[in-house]
């Protein structure tokens, strides 16, 4: 694994606590694992915290300054770090994921948040939140095509993505949102942007059946895993839960269609649905 990465200090709060925890870390001589062990953490997570991957929570502030001698200081500059974009549940693993090198997915229901287009992000958002004004919705809208800008980068983080047939199946914003959305994935497809392959109903049960996972590699951090459920997710860095779930993503890759079977199915569902939009 490379070298930790040298963080800017003035880039973000979340790098300058990094920077300075891996200053006063050092400097007390402990290693990660050791300065995780009053914290009942992993090595690992320090690391993560370290490199700016993993958000730090103010009990951990407190501690560290306890540990470390730091006089206040992660507590005061945690504060900064308080208010995100993003829901609670969710904040820590978006933040990450614009670090990653390398992000896998499994998307039982929806198109993932990085692939929606506007218009089937403003009709989930709006399934969801039915009594939201219509600034609440542009702001949450705002947000996740925010994310999306990621993929501006031709080559990283690099995508893949496989999705139950459900997502292509279920008719989220009606049939043209549905025909405008599935041409957007085959864009990126072709362009060799993502990689993607759909799970066909035809293979029955699977290896996720409990619902979405994402998977995130960094180049200066061990990965993470993130389990999505209905307004809830759990971020993990524990290395033999992240590799039970990188086994689980695998046999997901080899039940599903092929990379370019895939994309005929895709390309062929938004035909139908360019048609029943024709029609109504």
């Amino acid at each position: 694994m490379p070298g930790p990465r040298k963080l800017d200090p003035s880039s973000s709060p979340r790098a300058l606590l990094g920077a300075e925890l891996r200053h006063r870390r050092e400097d007390a001589g402990l290693s990660q694992a050791e300065l995780g062990a009053p914290l009942f953490v992993s090595g690992s997570f320090i690391g993560q915290l370290e490199s700016g991957v993993r958000r730090m929570q103010m009990d951990q502030a407190e501690k560290f300054d306890e540990v470390l001698g730091a006089d206040g200081f992660f507590v005061r500059n945690c504060t900064a770090l308080k208010t995100s974009k993003y829901p609670e549940h969710f904040a820590e693993a978006a933040e990450a994921e614009a670090r990653a090198t390398a992000i896998r997915e499994y998307a039982p229901q929806l198109i993932p948040g990085l692939l929606q287009t506007e218009a089937y992000a403003r009709a989930v958002f709006r399934e969801g939140l039915p009594t939201a004004t219509e600034s609440a919705i542009d702001e949450l809208v705002a947000a996740r095509l925010e994310r999306a800008q990621i993929l501006t980068d031709p080559t990283l983080p690099m995508l893949w993505v496989v999705l139950d047939e459900a997502v292509l199946r279920r008719k989220v914003g009606g049939p043209g949102t549905m025909a405008q959305e599935l041409r957007h994935l085959a864009t990126l497809a072709r362009a060799h942007r993502i990689i993607l392959q759909v799970l066909p109903f035809s293979e029955g049960g699977h290896a996720a059946m409990g619902g979405g996972l994402k998977l995130m590699a960094f180049s200066d951090a061990p990965p993470l895993a993130y389990l999505d459920s209905l307004g809830s997710g759990q971020l993990l860095d524990e290395p033999s839960k992240v590799r039970r779930y990188e086994l689980t993503y695998d046999l997901l890759v080899a039940s599903a269609c092929s990379p370019a079977a895939s994309l005929a199915l895709i390309e062929s569902v938004a035909e139908d649905y360019d048609h029943e939009a024709e029609r109504s």
